[in-house]
């Protein structure tokens, strides 16, 4: 492990939704700010701090991270996935995130990236979950606007949905 100065910058490199990257962060600089302030990726919110409230969630190296808890020089030569890496295109939503907006899950939106990236990573691996999975999910993440009853409803409908697409595939 390299030995950073406390006062000093240095590159960090990574894929960031599929583009290398590259930029100078101070040692204690978190992912969060990094990825914020640096890179302007500003999907993933910070609002804790604490890791508690799910917002600033991520994906690195294919494990659900709190960016609010990890140190940018930590994921030197890792690939990450943001909210932005979501959506198919710039002009065209992911299948959840439809799913979302149908369902009116989201009232400020503060909370919706990291509830987000946990509920793509979880149906990419379980791709038949019950209500109470998904319920178990959120958990892990405070949204004070929604009452949790749409973010369930729209990830049990994306959930079929990718099921179903996934099923047309395999069967083609």
């Amino acid at each position: 492990m390299t030995r950073l100065k406390a006062d000093s910058r240095h590159a960090v490199r990574f894929t960031l939704n599929g583009t290398s990257v590259e930029a100078e962060a101070e040692p204690r600089m978190l992912l969060s700010d990094f990825l914020r302030h640096q890179l302007g990726a500003t999907g993933t919110h910070v609002g804790c701090e604490h890791g508690v409230c799910g917002a600033c969630t991520i994906v690195v190296d294919g494990m659900l991270t709190r960016s609010c808890l990890t140190l940018a020089a930590q994921v030197d030569d890792c690939e990450l996935r943001t909210v932005e890496g979501l959506a198919p295109s710039a002009d065209r939503l992911g299948v959840l995130q439809q799913a979302f907006r149908r369902n009116h899950a989201l009232q400020c939106g503060f909370c919706t990236a990291g509830i987000l990236m946990s509920l793509d990573h979880y149906l990419a691996r379980n791709p038949n979950p019950s209500e109470a999975e998904i319920r178990d999910l959120l958990s892990g993440h405070i949204c004070r606007c929604t009452g949790y009853t749409p973010i369930i409803k729209a990830a049990l409908e994306a959930a079929a949905e990718l099921a179903s697409s996934n099923k047309e595939t395999s069967d083609a």
